[in-house]
């Protein structure tokens, strides 16, 4: 059996004690590593490796960890606006990574990581899990299969809770995050893409705050987190895309709710959800299709085993020197959506995607 592929965490707040929780579950794997400048994320994320690992070497400065020698691939889970900086040392050395959604807060940080990316020995990986979930997997393999046919149509509804609180309450402001539809809906701009298959054009977008955060003040500063918004993308192919985005529904029986029409059926899905909707045209009808959950999926966790699987591609991509199967390329597309949705919501008019820049 090769060595165990040893692996260090920058950020351990929530998703970076996730991404503990999911590589203990993975064979022939060990976190030798955690980073964070914040006392109680580092205790938070010894904690989680404490089950099942040997204690890992802390850091408090990110870059001690990068030189340490201790690992061989690093999943960076520090706020947004950290991203590039950290990318920027991690170009430095060898090392694989795995670089949480989104890839960066602005256009001209993701082009610097994707370029950097084409010259690093390592895997460059993002974190963009929500692809893996089951049933938007069996969604999707029944759109290659041709089960709608040629798709015209293709709607995300996302209802949901507010943001949680993070350290030092850096999420409560667009300037760290990107914007909400840059930090949460970059996921479901992946899927637009994924499905689509095709270049975006053009976006509209119309959204605000409403509910959420309206009387929250830090340091004299209110918060300006949208919480609300539609965006409707149009594709260079003729298809269209629609986010309808709420983050005040916590009363909702799913939290999304996906659906593809094409000129021969369609195709709906639901998260959390074991089941999807197959219709046909022809035959006027629908039925109901079990959804398994994936048999390898040994930590279920925050997004319903996805990450678990994602971390056994990444693993896979490393141990075989293969390309990654969610690339630079896939997480500046996402970003790139997210951004122009917000100008569009600030200028009050479509945005063409070959004016963005």
């Amino acid at each position: 059996m090769a060595d165990p592929l040893r692996y260090g965490i920058i950020g351990t707040g929530m998703m970076g004690c996730e991404h503990i929780r999911n590589i203990l579950e993975i064979s022939n794997a060990v976190i030798t590593g955690i980073a964070d400048p914040n006392e109680t994320s580092r205790r938070f994320g010894a904690l989680a490796c404490s089950a099942s690992n040997e204690a890992p070497a802390v850091f408090e400065d990110y870059r001690d960890l990068l030189h340490s020698g201790k690992v061989d691939a690093v999943v960076i889970a520090s706020p947004n606006f950290t991203h590039i900086d950290v990318m920027r040392d991690v170009f430095e050395t060898d090392l694989h990574v795995l670089l949480e959604k989104p890839m960066c807060t602005t256009l001209e940080d993701c082009d610097e990581v994707r370029m950097a990316a084409e010259s690093h020995s390592g895997v460059v990986w993002i974190g963009l899990e929500y692809r893996y979930m089951a049933p938007i997997t069996a969604l999707l393999e029944q759109l290659r299969a041709g089960a709608v046919g040629d798709l015209k149509m293709f709607s995300i509804r996302e209802h949901r809770r507010p943001f949680l609180p993070k350290v030092g309450d850096w999420n409560r402001f667009s300037r760290n995050t990107g914007g909400t539809l840059v930090e949460k809906c970059c996921h479901f701009f992946d899927l637009m893409n994924l499905a689509v298959g095709s270049a975006p054009r053009r976006v509209y977008a119309s959204g605000g705050q409403a509910v959420n955060h309206l009387d929250e003040v830090y340091a004299g500063e209110t918060s300006d987190i949208l919480d609300h918004a539609f965006v409707i993308v149009d594709y260079e192919c003729g298809t269209k895309a629609t986010l309808d985005l709420c983050m005040f529904a916590e009363s909702s029986r799913n939290e999304q709710e996906i659906c593809a029409t094409g000129d021969a059926g369609k195709l709906e899905c639901f998260v959390p959800g074991g089941s999807m909707v197959i219709g046909t045209r022809k035959m006027r009808d629908y039925r109901e299709v079990e959804i398994l959950p994936d048999p390898r999926v040994a930590h279920e966790g925050l997004h319903h085993g996805a990450s678990y699987l994602e971390h056994l591609d990444f693993a896979d991509a490393i141990r075989n020197g293969t390309p990654p199967l969610v690339d630079v390329g896939a997480g500046l597309a996402s970003v790139e959506l997210g951004i122009a949705a917000h100008r569009s919501i600030e200028e009050g008019q479509p945005v063409l995607m070959d004016e963005l820049r």
